[in-house]
């Protein structure tokens, strides 16, 4: 099965809303309206793209990757927003799970934030995510911090962990 990555086309945030939507709400991934809307705001701005993946012109995964000047101001105290950026979302159909496409995705990230200069790129998950934790792991992105985050995580732990790929220029 032949899968392409590719930027999305702002004609196609309705859809990649709709695929987030469909496929990313589960007992570890903290989505809200608001925060969506926010991101692919950021998209529509230039303040953030969407890398996707497609099967047969059928779009079936994304990753979102934020500009640092735009991503969540908390992550400052990683290092200089200038020169990082961050994965806000990544989600893949469940039909197409288990087959590589979202730390392929997460790659074409890293590759894009090479491309811009950037030192880092931040992710963040729920520290008990195990599908999350895998895709990170083979990506190539290191734990840097793990903290208490119950307005965020509602189930286990409750702890978020942040991860960062150091970019070699």
């Amino acid at each position: 099965m032949l899968v392409e990555y590719r930027k999305a086309a702002i004609e196609e945030i309705e859809d990649l809303k709709a695929l987030l939507w469909k496929f990313g709400p589960n007992e570890w991934n903290y989505l809200t309206p608001e925060g969506v809307n926010d991101e692919f705001a950021l998209v529509e701005n230039g303040g953030a793209q969407v890398i996707v993946a497609t099967h047969d012109l059928i779009i079936v995964g994304l990753a979102v990757l934020i500009d640092g000047l735009n991503s969540p101001k908390y992550l400052e105290k990683y290092g200089s927003l200038e020169d990082i950026q961050f994965i806000g979302d990544v989600v893949v159909s469940s039909l197409y799970s288990g087959q590589g496409i979202a730390t392929r995705l997460l790659k074409e990230c890293l590759l894009d934030a090479k491309r811009k200069k950037a030192d880092a790129v931040l992710v963040e998950r729920h520290e008990e995510n195990l599908g999350s934790a895998g895709m990170m792991r083979k990506a190539g992105f290191k734990i840097i911090d793990t903290y208490h985050d119950p307005q965020k995580r509602t189930v286990g732990s409750k702890n978020s962990v942040v991860l960062e790929f150091k970019i070699d220029q």
